[in-house]
Order: C-alpha cells, then sequence, then structure tokens
C-alpha cells in the first residue's frame, strides 16, 4: 500500500486526484493540503510515502515546502506535479530533492506508472524532462579536476550503472542488460549516490550529464 499526501491550493484538482487515486486497491490517500505550510504540517502527522506536490501555491510554495521537508523527513519521496514547465523551477525541485517533476496534463496511467516505480525505489526520467536536463547540464569543457576526482572513485560497474540509470532505465532493465540481480543493482546505486553525495536517481542522472559520463538523453 502506497500511502500518499497530495498537496494543492485547487480544491476540485485535488478531490478529482483524490477519485483516480483512491480507486487503486494499492493507493492510500493519506491526507491533503492547500499549501507549503499545510504540506509540512501533514507530512509530520501523516508521515506519507510519497507526496504529490504543486509548485505555485499561496503562502509557501512547493520548492520551499519541498526544501523543508526533505530536511526533515529526507525518507518522504515528494514528485512536484504541476502546469509549469518553467526550467528554473524543475531544475529547483531536482537540487530540492524532488524524486520525479510531472506536468499536469500527463494521462492516468503515466501518473500510476510513476507511482508504482517509485514504490520500487526508482525515478524514471520522462523524454522531455531528460532533454531538459541535457541542454541544461552538458559540460562541453569537461570536469573540474575534483569533479574527475570523485568519478575516479567510482568503480568500472558503478560507472556502467550510472550511466543506464541516466538513459532512464529500470533496475530490473539494468539487471537484464547486465546479467545481474536486481538487488545488487540496488546496491551498486545506493553506493554511487553515497559516493557522489547525491540524493536520487535523477541527481545522480543530471550528475551524468553534467560531468561528460553519458551524452545522450535518454530514450
Amino acid at each position: 500500500m502506497l500511502r500518499i499526501l497530495l498537496v494543492d491550493d485547487h480544491v476540485l484538482f485535488r478531490k478529482g486526484l483524490t477519485a483516480l487515486l483512491g480507486s487503486r486497491p494499492d493507493i492510500q490517500i493519506v491526507g491533503e493540503a492547500r499549501d507549503g505550510l499545510e504540506a509540512i504540517d501533514a507530512a509530520r502527522e501523516f508521515l506519507p510515502d510519497v507526496i504529490l506536490m504543486d509548485v505555485n501555491m499561496p503562502r509557501c510554495d512547493g520548492l520551499e515546502a519541498t526544501r523543508r521537508i526533505k530536511r526533515e523527513m529526507p525518507h518522504v519521496k515528494i514528485v512536484i506535479l504541476t502546469v509549469s514547465d518553467d526550467d528554473q523551477h524543475l531544475f529547483e525541485a531536482i537540487k530540492s530533492g524532488a524524486q520525479g517533476y510531472l506536468l499536469k496534463d500527463l494521462e492516468p496511467y503515466q501518473l500510476y506508472d510513476l507511482l508504482e516505480s517509485i514504490s520500487r525505489g526508482e525515478a524514471p526520467l520522462s523524454g522531455v524532462i531528460a532533454a531538459k536536463i541535457l541542454k541544461e547540464f552538458t559540460n562541453p569543457s569537461g570536469a573540474t579536476t575534483q569533479e574527475a576526482e570523485v568519478i575516479d572513485e567510482l568503480t568500472p560497474r558503478e560507472t556502467q550503472i550510472l550511466q543506464l540509470v541516466a538513459k532512464g532505465k529500470s533496475n530490473k532493465d539494468i539487471a537484464d542488460e547486465l546479467v545481474i540481480s536486481e538487488n545488487t543493482v540496488k546496491i551498486h546505486i545506493r553506493n554511487i549516490l553515497e559516493k557522489l553525495h547525491l540524493k536520487n536517481r535523477i541527481q545522480a542522472a543530471v550528475y551524468a550529464v553534467s560531468q561528460g559520463i553519458i551524452n545522450e538523453p535518454p530514450h
């Protein structure tokens, strides 16, 4: 059972999403919030697995709420769900620790797929978001000496897995391609995040692109 907190200042959107997700036997809507401050209080009260967070809200916006919730409850996964495709919002959300960034015009099955992947500890990148990341973070001048040293700390296998993560591959896809177990993939990814001092797979993908470990967006 995936426990979800909905955060949006539009009550009709919240109720519609509650009806949509509440019909799923594997999902429970544990609470709703109208702004970032209510989201922080609700996160403390309900300790959800996932928060679906709008960006533009009164009193406290979704990005600030994401930063504050992740500092206090780093285990809570936050997905930005918004009408805004503003690049600044996207990159701020990633830096704040969001596990995903989706536009509200997605199909219901796409939201279901994302929530299922998050429950498995994954965060696939959509093609549009990957393209924005590639454009913003491609670094033709190469890594700095300090960054290169960090990359050198990764084993060849970890570098290989990081490349596949950046291409949007799931743990199962990576395991099948490298002929290893999904559990082994999870262990490698955890080690990669620890070594690079990153919070999640999206930040790992950004890092891989920015350092030239991968130079093409996922398909």
